[in-house]
């Protein structure tokens, strides 16, 4: 990346990079106590299908919409593409995430001064095209209610070949993470990698997921895909409608 922190910062917050950013290479680290009685998005493939959360409601999944929400795609899971490590964190403000997608543009804005770690690694992995071509592989419709993407296998075990620390972790309470949030998903503390979930209503959850940016412009697009259900009539699945990240930019 070409912008770097401020030369009075740079020395603490590349020390805070190192330490928690490449904590380690292809994390197989599982839930967490405190997750396996909350369980929540996760990048564990052995926890990829978790229930719905303890603290939250459950809810009767609607019917399904009879139109599919989403152009036709032939997207499928492949290997992760190699783009490295990021060494840099960048200026600490507001950045623009866009993902085009086959159902339409999702716009995230993303806070690089709460969750400056966080923002600077997804930004370092959309500009080495690390997303591009890939497919969101989970949708939950009941207890929680997110999209859950960033994995190119598509099988919620795939990710770059680093991890890096939470940053930004909400209280604990009711519908901490509201409609229209954009947080990581990880296999347990310290272990995000490349996947996040974007919450469609308001969910309840363990304080376990960074929270990095809020939907700008979309929401109705991931409504839509929720409403439309999973690929097998679940509440936790594939999406019926094949939701491929075409291009993702940031600015």
């Amino acid at each position: 990346m070409k912008n770097r922190i401020h030369a009075k910062s740079q020395a603490a917050i590349a020390a805070l990079f190192i330490s928690g950013l490449l904590l380690s290479a292809c994390s197989t680290t599982g839930v967490s106590e405190e997750q396996a009685s909350s369980p929540a998005p996760s990048e564990s493939a052995s926890a990829s299908t978790p229930a719905p959360s303890e603290s939250a409601t459950p809810a009767t999944p609607a019917t399904p919409a009879s139109v599919s929400p989403c152009k036709p795609t032939v997207a499928v899971g492949s290997q992760p593409k190699d783009v490295g490590a990021p060494n840099d964190v960048l200026p600490a403000k507001s950045y623009t995430f866009n993902l085009k997608t086959n159902c339409g543009d999702i716009e995230i804005m993303a806070d690089g001064v709460k969750a400056p770690i966080t923002v600077s690694t997804l930004a370092f992995l959309t500009k080495g095209g690390f997303y591009n071509g890939t497919i969101c592989h989970r949708l939950t419709t009941q207890g929680l209610y997110v999209l859950q993407c960033g994995d190119p296998t598509a099988t919620g075990g795939g990710g770059p070949n680093f991890t890096f620390k939470d940053e930004n972790l909400p209280a604990q309470a009711d519908n901490n993470y509201p409609a229209g949030s954009v947080a990581m998903a990880n296999s347990g503390p310290n272990t995000n990698g490349s996947q996040f979930f974007l919450v469609y209503a308001d969910t309840t959850l363990g304080a376990n997921y960074t929270l990095w940016g809020k939907i700008t412009k979309g929401l109705d697009i991931v409504k839509s895909i929720a409403e439309y259900g999973t690929a097998d009539g679940s509440g936790d699945g594939a999406p019926k409608a094949t939701v491929e990240i075409i291009n993702a930019s940031v600015k």
